[in-house]
């Protein structure tokens, strides 16, 4: 008996070890990049390099100079249409899609679905010459919508598998309830479900408006004119010069695409932790 309380101990005792030291590392591999962007956007003079110097002199000029010389501000206008076209239209469609695969039933339900996997396993970056030939037909190039409409495909799939999951959490009891009354199909999705699936609906609105400002590819294959550039397209031009690189720039412009994120990100907060869970539970 005393041999088996040693073990569990032990065994305990190894569980937490791990587990600090694996959030310790992860929290290196997190901040570490954080600090050197930061330090670099905030080093006073010009940068040829990212470097953490924590010692140096800091300065706001970088900022400045990054509104006066380049056209972030209007990669960042761009950056924000996109995103939030993005994200309204996405969260619509996967709501409904959601709502429908969860509670109806109807001929191809399952073929579909299994379809929808299968589409996800494609990277939508290797349909990049598909898209900018759909592009040339229709007339696209330098259009934010067609980069709109292509976001919010791919981004289809797997969330609305992810919102199928989460709305099969809602007990199908409350619709029955809700029919004797005299509820109608709309009024119990929008009265009754859909109250309850808000937190997925805080997750699909982050990731659906967080993607416009991480892709870089996609964005730079089909917006051609400098001034129609989204953040991370234009970003890549203050470093793409090896002879006259931008980092201090570059550093600063990429601090700043956290703001707007960070601002929806503590507005739908309390939302997430639940909104992630329950969504991968069932499928």
């Amino acid at each position: 008996m005393k041999k088996l309380t040693t073990s569990a101990k032990l065994g305990k005792f190894l569980g937490r070890f791990f587990t600090y030291f694996y959030m310790i590392v992860l929290s290196i591999v997190i901040i570490y990049p954080l600090l050197i962007t930061a330090s670099s956007a905030f080093k006073a003079g010009n940068l040829t390099a990212f470097s953490l110097d924590l010692n140096s002199q800091w300065t706001l000029l970088n900022f400045q100079r990054l509104f006066e010389e380049t056209d972030y501000l209007s990669w960042y206008k761009n950056t924000l249409i996109v995103a939030s076209t993005t994200m309204v239209a996405q969260v619509f469609l996967i709501t409904l899609a959601g709502y429908a695969y969860s509670r109806y039933n109807f001929i191809g339900r399952k073929k579909s679905l299994l379809f929808f996997l299968i589409v996800q396993m494609v990277p939508t970056m290797a349909a990049l010459t598909a898209f900018f030939v759909m592009a040339i037909l229709l007339g696209a190039i330098n259009k934010f919508w067609f980069l709109s409409l292509i976001y919010i495909g791919g981004g289809i799939p797997m969330n609305t598998w992810l919102m199928k999951g989460y709305f099969d959490t809602v007990p199908y009891d409350l619709d029955e309830s809700a029919n004797l009354d005299g509820a109608g199909h709309f009024r119990i999705f929008w009265q009754i479900v859909l109250p309850l699936v808000k937190p997925m609906i805080a997750v699909q609105a982050l990731w659906a408006f967080m993607g416009p400002f991480g892709d870089y590819l996609l964005a730079k294959f089909l917006l051609r004119d400098q001034k129609m550039y989204t953040v991370a397209a234009g970003l890549q031009t203050l470093i793409s010069d090896a002879r006259n690189q931008k980092v201090a720039l570059f550093a600063a412009g990429a601090i700043l695409i956290a703001v707007p994120i960070s601002i929806l990100f503590f507005l739908l907060q309390k939302n997430f932790v639940t909104g992630l869970v329950k969504g991968g539970t069932k499928g």
